[in-house]
């Protein structure tokens, strides 16, 4: 491959999880563009690793949808499809829908009272690392207060589409995100599970359409080759 990629190493990194998160920043920034040839050797000079780790991460690229490894020839960019990213917001709305429901259920000493603070939070800072730490850990303690661990092993198994700081690459779902969890938390409050669901799945729809038009505007779904 004539040109190079960009030499981002992954300090004190090494495993197979980090390359694949590389690979898939290359993916995304558009340096490994749909029907290109995964480099493995470049990436693993790049990174300061064996092949080993890029080669665990290409298998785990593969399984979330990311590339095809062909027998003898090596690993290929897949075209992103656009009706898979807003199924990947659907189902994770479905998912976490279904964890508050859980949640509510079991309505753990605190739980509405810790969401709402982290929501509060939410709502007070307009920085994007900032935001993103906060929207984990909201998400994180509904699924705590699920008390489940398939859920937690379900959402594990959903690899994020968007490397690095979510708000700071799709800054436009940050009001979304806002309005979505101020909705959830008031319909925490009232313990009305089937509300919570629903501003969950609406939610995590509307960050789709907008995660589709961050892919959109970086040619993602074009699948010629560039």
């Amino acid at each position: 491959m004539a040109q190079r990629l960009s030499g981002e190493r992954l300090v004190r990194r090494s495993s197979g999880e980090d390359a694949a998160r590389h690979i898939q920043r290359l993916i995304f920034n558009g340096e490994l563009r749909p029907g290109a040839r995964v480099p493995q050797d470049e990436i693993a000079q790049n990174l300061g690793i064996s092949r080993i780790p890029v080669r665990e991460a290409l298998i785990a690229l593969e399984r979330e949808g990311w590339v095809t490894i062909e027998m003898h020839r090596g690993a290929f960019v897949n075209a992103i499809d656009e009706v898979g990213v807003r199924d990947h917001y659907e189902l994770l709305g479905l998912v976490y829908g279904f964890a508050a429901s859980r949640a509510l259920a079991r309505r753990g000493p605190g739980l509405v009272s810790d969401l709402a603070a982290i929501a509060g939070q939410m709502e007070g800072t307009n920085d994007a690392v900032a935001l993103g730490q906060l929207s984990f850990r909201f998400m994180a303690t509904l699924v705590d207060g699920a008390g489940s661990p398939r859920i937690k092993a379900v959402l594990r198994a959903m690899s994020a589409l968007v490397p690095g700081d979510f708000f700071v690459e799709v800054p436009a779902a940050t009001a979304v995100e806002k309005r979505g969890i101020a909705a959830v938390v008031r319909a925490l409050r009232r313990g009305d599970a089937t509300r919570v669901s629903d501003e969950l799945l609406g939610m995590m729809r509307r960050v789709g359409d907008k995660v589709v038009e961050v892919f959109a505007s970086r040619g993602l779904f074009d699948a010629t080759p560039g």
